[in-house]
């Protein structure tokens, strides 16, 4: 079992607004109760900033302290700020989430996929969940390479009518359409950067530039395989059996590239932090999914989503026909235009008109626009549930329930 550690009171920065102490409450607990290395959590609501704390060790065993500017990879939490910069591109009309991909990426088309739409796709709906044969890091680095690999793959079921989790794909195939009606042909990490990243001054990347001092970054905090198996019972059961046969859909869905094994400690190696994963590899601060989904949230003419784009985000989920059972989580999940809404085991925000989506480990970032809120959570040891981390949801409870006076969150 992992140790646990201890967080000395001078280790815990930042600070909350008059009426949030409940949160720093329970950011303090979390810190003191052994369970985190470093975190750190962060709310805007209506544009400004009323949490922002940071605490514990960015490097567990150096003891390098978490501090105000310390990064880390929040893994599929980077699948919401990802979708983020597609509703910027579609207020911007350079897509229509009821057009077809195709129609932007003709190459697309090839192996049964012309008719999926661009909404099926970010839906985790055209059985894109595997490349095969698998990508080298190589072909990631490569966007011309990559766009020609990930296009001629077939879909693992008919698009449209089943659901399942495009966990490491969904981002390149996001790249690829940002790349397609970009003008100036960027990447999704490059569009993210310079489009949101730069007029927002968020400290956030989707491909780790060597401009950014290593030193900043936090060490993840990986369990190993038989603290896994203590935990199973925090997952899907099936998706939790199916992750231990390597022919399997769930298995082949979370394979990064060739040659690439082993848990989440993976991604403490640079030459993954620096190639652009939209769906796995965002690396940045609470603080910026904070005030990226603020900006959401509270309709900032800065981040610039339309009235139509911002309905759509807003608005219910547009299910496959069969049903919402995931086909790769074994569970049924509510998948939204890239990101997730509330369901009744997964209830997050004041309405159901939030949307966000988790990452591996425990963090969240979501926008709440009932409150005008963003959240974020970001942390360096690796949790163990699939969404709804103890440590987070604490946090989340303590400022829905108890600050903001809003529904219970599950």
């Amino acid at each position: 079992m992992a140790q646990k550690i201890k967080i000395c009171p001078d280790l815990i920065g930042g600070g909350v607004d008059e009426g949030y102490g409940k949160v720093a409450d329970v950011f303090r607990r979390n810190l003191r109760s052994g369970q985190e290395v470093g975190a750190a959590v962060a709310v805007y609501r209506d544009g400004r900033k009323v949490v922002d704390l940071w605490g514990g060790f960015r490097n567990g065993h150096t003891q390098a302290p978490w501090q105000q500017d310390t990064l880390v990879n929040v893994f599929s939490t980077t699948k919401g700020v990802a979708s983020l910069a597609i509703a910027v591109a579609a207020s911007r009309g350079l897509i229509d989430y009821d057009a077809k991909v195709a129609d932007y990426w003709p190459e697309f088309a090839q192996a049964g996929k012309a008719a999926v739409t661009v909404r099926q796709l970010l839906g985790h709906q055209a059985g894109l969940v595997a490349i095969k044969p698998p990508l080298t890091l190589a072909d990631i680095a490569d966007p011309e390479r990559l766009s020609a690999k990930i296009a001629m793959q077939a879909p693992a079921w008919p698009p449209g009518t089943r659901q399942g989790y495009h966990g490491i794909t969904l981002g390149w195939y996001e790249s690829e359409l940002i790349r397609h009606v970009d003008p100036q042909g960027r990447t999704l990490g490059r569009y993210f950067a310079e489009e949101i990243a730069g007029p927002l001054d968020l400290d956030f990347y989707i491909g780790l530039p060597a401009s950014v001092d290593r030193n900043r970054v936090a060490q993840l905090a990986a369990f190993s395989r038989s603290e896994l198996v203590l935990h199973l019972n925090t997952m899907p059961p099936l998706f939790a059996a199916a992750m231990f046969n390597p022919f399997s859909l769930a298995a082949r869905s979370m394979v990064v590239a060739k040659g690439v094994k082993g848990g989440a400690h993976v991604f403490n190696r640079d030459e993954l932090r620096i190639l652009e994963m939209p769906a796995v590899n965002g690396t940045g601060t609470a603080r910026s999914i904070a005030k990226l989904y603020g900006s959401a949230a509270a309709a900032d003419s800065q981040l610039g989503l339309s009235s139509d784009v911002r309905d759509a985000l807003e608005g219910p989920a547009v299910p496959p026909t069969g049903g919402l059972r995931d086909k790769v989580m074994q569970v049924d999940v509510s998948y939204s235009l890239g990101f997730g809404k509330p369901m009744s085991k997964f209830v997050f925000g004041s309405s159901d008109k939030a949307f966000g989506w988790p990452g591996a480990g425990g963090s969240f970032g979501f926008a709440d626009p009932d409150t005008g809120v963003g959240f974020g959570y970001a942390m360096n040891r690796m949790g163990f549930h699939a969404f709804s981390d103890p440590r987070e949801l604490n946090l989340r409870q303590a400022l829905f329930r108890d600050v903001l006076g809003a529904r219970t969150q599950r």
